[in-house]
C-alpha cells in the first residue's frame, strides 16, 4: 500500500536570470557556484506575472541550468507561465539538473556544486565561469522533508550525490543516527563533511576505474552491519548502480520500497565531443539514453521492446543471465526465436553482445528495468493495459466510440472489476496525489468548509494532505465497491494518524449519485472516461447534495489549443480509444458545467499550473436538462 514516507512542499516553478558571485575549488574533482541576483527575491516577469522568492527546504532539491547551445550567443529559454513555465519545441532549452547544495535566503545566495568530468555542458560551463557572468534557472518544482518516524538513515551515492549528501550532513538533527557511503574517484576528492556523534561515513575510491563501472557502493553497504528499527534509505549516482542497491534493500534486507528514496543522476552512455570544442557534447550526436528510447517507437521496434519486457528479458539480463540458451529457458521460449529477437534488440542499441549467444543491456536497454516504464510497456502493466486501446485507433476514428473491447476483448470497465488490477491501478493513481493535493490544502480553497464529499481515484493520498492543512475538515469518500474496498485497505497507511483517519469515512457510490450533505464536493478527475451528457449529470447530482452556500470544485485535465502538446494528444487518443470520449478542451469543459446548471464563481491556479474551477449552482434558467 503506498504511503508518503517524505512530506511533500510544492513549490511554483519560477524561471530566474542570476549572476556568478564567486567560484571556488572544493576539491580537485569538485567546483562551487555562488550565485545571487534579484530574481532569488519576488520579482515581477517579464511578461508580468508576480513570482515568489526562491526558496528550498529539502538536502536534495534540485534546479535545472539552462545553458547556450554551443554557437550560440543566447540561450533558448522557457516561457514563464502564471503557475510554471512553458518549454519551447523546437528546439528545447538546453538544460541540466543540479542539486542546491546551499541556499542562504538572509544573503540571497545560491550555492551549486558541479563534478569535474571530460565532456559536459554543464561542467564546463562551471569550469570556464567567472563572477559576473549570468545564467537561468528554474526550480526547484518540490521539496521532500526527511521522515520523522524513521529510526535511523542510510545514504549511499556517488560523486554526483555528494551535494545532496553533504547538505544532508548540515541539516541533520545532532541525535540522528546514520550511516553514509561516498564514491569518489580519487582519495584528493573527499570533502570535509560536518562530523556528527551518530553518523558513521565511508569514503570508497573508485582509484583509477571509471565512473559507474564498479560495485563499491553495493560491496560496502551488503558488507555493512545493520541497525534494529526502521531505516530509511536514500540512494543516488549512475542509475544501474542506484538501481541494484534498491533491489539489494527491498530484497535482501527487507526494507518497504515506499522508505527508499532514490534518484538515477546520470546513466553511463556515449558522449560525442564537438569537432570545434572537445569539451562540449555535440547535442545532435550524444543523445541520452532516454531520448535514443524515445525515438524508438515506431511499429517494429516498439513492439520488439515491448515483447521483450513482456518476457522479462532486461530484468532477467540485469539480473546476470545473459547467454541465449537460459534466457530462453527462464522465460519459457523457443531459442531459434528468442535468438532472433535478441539480435533484432542488438541493432536497435538496446542489447549488446558480449560474446557469441552472451548479451548485456546498453544504457538504452537499463532504461527499461525502471518500474514506472516497465509498466507502461508490459501489456499487464497499469498503463500498459490500457494502452492496449491504441490498437483499435483506426476503428474509433472511423465510429468516433471506444474500441478497447473490440482488441482485447474486454470493456476497460471489465479489466477495473478484476480487482487485482484495480488495486495496482489505484496504488498508481495515489502515488502521484501529492503534488496536487499538497498546493490545493495550502491555497485556502478548502477555507471554511466543514464536510467534504471527495470523488477521486487517488481520494485516500489526497485526504490526507486536506487534513494537515485543515485539522477539524471531515471528509466522506464516494467511491465503486471495488475502489471503496481498496480504499479501506489503504487508509491505515496513507493516514497513520488514528485520530485524522476517524476524520474520514467511504462511502460506496458513484459519482451518478447524490452525496450526504455537504460545504463542498470535489471531483478530481473524473470525466475524461464521460460522455458530456453523462459529466454534466454526474455535477448535476454532485451539486443536489450541496448545502446552503456550498460549492463544486473541479479539476479536470483539457486540451490546450494555444499551443498543442504531444503528449496532450496521445492522453486525446487514449481517451478516445478506451472510452470514446478524450480530452476536452476548456470551452468544451464550460459547456458541461453549463449543462450542468452550474456556474464559475471563481478559477483556481496551483500547485504545477492545475486548475480548480469553483463551481455554484446556477438560476433555473441556466439549467439545460
Amino acid at each position: 500500500m503506498p504511503k508518503t514516507a517524505r512530506r511533500l512542499t510544492v513549490h511554483p516553478v519560477t524561471l530566474r536570470e542570476v549572476e556568478v558571485l564567486r567560484v571556488a575549488d572544493l576539491t580537485p574533482g569538485m567546483r562551487r557556484i555562488t550565485l545571487g541576483g534579484a530574481q532569488l527575491r519576488a520579482f515581477t516577469s517579464a511578461n508580468g506575472f508576480a513570482q515568489p522568492a526562491f526558496d528550498s527546504l529539502g538536502f536534495d532539491d534540485d534546479i535545472r541550468l539552462v545553458f547556450r547551445y554551443p554557437g550560440h550567443s543566447e540561450p533558448v529559454l522557457p516561457v514563464q507561465q502564471e503557475r510554471g513555465v512553458e518549454l519551447p519545441r523546437n528546439p528545447r532549452p538546453l538544460s541540466k539538473v543540479y542539486t542546491v547544495r546551499r541556499w542562504n535566503a538572509e544573503a540571497g545566495e545560491l550555492d551549486v556544486d558541479f563534478v569535474k568530468h571530460g565532456i559536459g555542458v554543464g561542467t564546463t560551463w562551471a569550469y570556464r565561469a567567472q563572477p559576473g557572468d549570468r545564467i537561468h534557472f528554474y526550480g526547484p518544482s518540490a521539496s521532500r522533508a526527511l521522515p520523522d518516524d524513521a529510526d535511523w538513515l542510510l545514504a549511499a551515492g556517488d560523486d554526483t550525490a555528494l551535494p545532496a549528501i553533504a547538505r544532508l550532513l548540515d541539516e541533520l538533527p545532532e541525535d540522528t543516527r546514520a550511516r553514509v557511503f561516498v564514491e569518489v574517484a580519487e582519495d584528493s576528492h573527499r570533502l570535509e563533511l560536518r562530523t556528527l556523534p551518530h553518523v558513521e561515513v565511508t569514503w570508497l575510491v573508485r582509484d583509477g576505474a571509471e565512473a559507474g563501472t564498479t560495485t563499491l557502493l553495493l560491496d560496502a553497504v551488503k558488507d555493512s552491519g545493520w541497525w534494529e528499527g526502521r531505516p530509511f534509505a536514500w540512494l543516488a549516482g549512475e542509475h544501474t548502480s542506484v538501481r541494484d542497491l534498491r533491489r539489494h534493500l527491498v530484497e535482501d534486507r527487507g526494507v518497504p520500497k515506499e522508505d527508499i528514496g532514490f534518484a538515477g543522476y546520470w546513466r553511463r552512455g556515449e558522449v560525442v565531443a564537438l569537432e570545434t570544442d572537445a569539451a562540449m557534447p555535440d547535442p545532435q550526436k550524444s543523445a541520452t539514453p532516454f531520448e535514443r528510447l524515445h525515438e524508438l517507437t515506431e511499429l517494429v521496434a516498439p513492439l520488439a521492446i515491448r515483447t521483450a519486457v513482456e518476457l522479462d528479458v532486461p530484468e532477467l539480463i540485469s539480473r546476470g543471465v545473459t547467454r541465449v540458451t537460459d534466457l530462453a529457458a527462464k522465460t519459457d521460449c523457443d531459442e531459434r526465436a528468442l535468438g532472433k529477437l535478441l539480435r533484432y534488440l542488438h541493432t536497435l542499441d538496446v542489447l549488446t553482445e558480449t560474446e557469441p549467444g552472451h548479451y548485456r543491456l546498453t544504457p538504452v536497454g537499463e532504461v527499461l528495468t525502471l518500474e514506472f516504464i516497465a509498466d507502461r510497456l508490459h501489456p499487464a502493466g497499469v498503463v500498459g493495459r490500457e494502452m492496449l486501446g491504441l490498437h483499435g485507433l483506426t476503428e474509433s476514428i472511423r465510429t468516433g466510440r471506444p474500441s478497447y473491447a473490440s482488441v482485447t476483448g474486454q470493456t476497460f470497465a471489465e479489466v477495473r472489476a478484476d480487482q487485482d488490477y484495480e488495486d495496482r491501478y489505484l496504488e498508481r493513481l495515489a502515488r502521484f496525489q501529492a503534488a496536487l493535493a499538497e498546493p490545493i490544502a495550502r491555497s485556502g480553497i478548502l477555507n471554511g468548509v466543514e464536510h467534504l464529499v471527495l470523488h477521486s481515484g487517488g481520494a485516500g493520498a489526497q485526504a490526507r494532505e486536506f487534513l494537515a492543512a485543515h485539522p477539524g475538515l471531515r471528509i466522506t469518500i464516494c467511491a465503486l465497491p471495488a475502489q471503496a474496498d481498496w480504499l479501506r485497505r489503504d487508509l491505515p497507511d496513507t493516514i497513520p494518524d488514528d485520530q485524522q483517519r476517524a476524520q474520514v469515512s467511504v462511502a460506496e457510490q458513484s459519482v451518478f449519485e447524490p452525496g450526504p450533505a455537504a460545504d463542498a464536493v470535489f471531483v478530481i478527475r473524473a470525466f475524461k472516461s464521460l460522455p458530456d451528457a453523462d459529466a454534466a449529470h454526474a455535477l448535476r447530482r454532485a451539486a443536489e447534495g450541496l448545502l446552503p452556500g456550498g460549492r463544486v470544485l473541479v479539476v479536470e485535465e483539457t486540451f490546450g489549443l494555444d499551443d498543442l502538446d504531444e503528449h496532450d494528444g496521445e492522453a486525446d487518443l487514449l481517451g478516445l480509444t478506451v472510452h470514446g470520449s478524450g480530452l476536452r478542451t476548456a470551452a468544451e469543459l464550460d459547456a458541461v458545467f453549463t449543462r450542468a446548471g452550474l456556474a464559475h464563481r471563481a478559477t483556481h491556479t496551483v500547485g504545477w499550473g492545475a486548475t480548480v474551477h469553483e463551481l455554484v449552482p446556477a438560476g433555473p434558467s441556466a439549467q439545460q436538462k
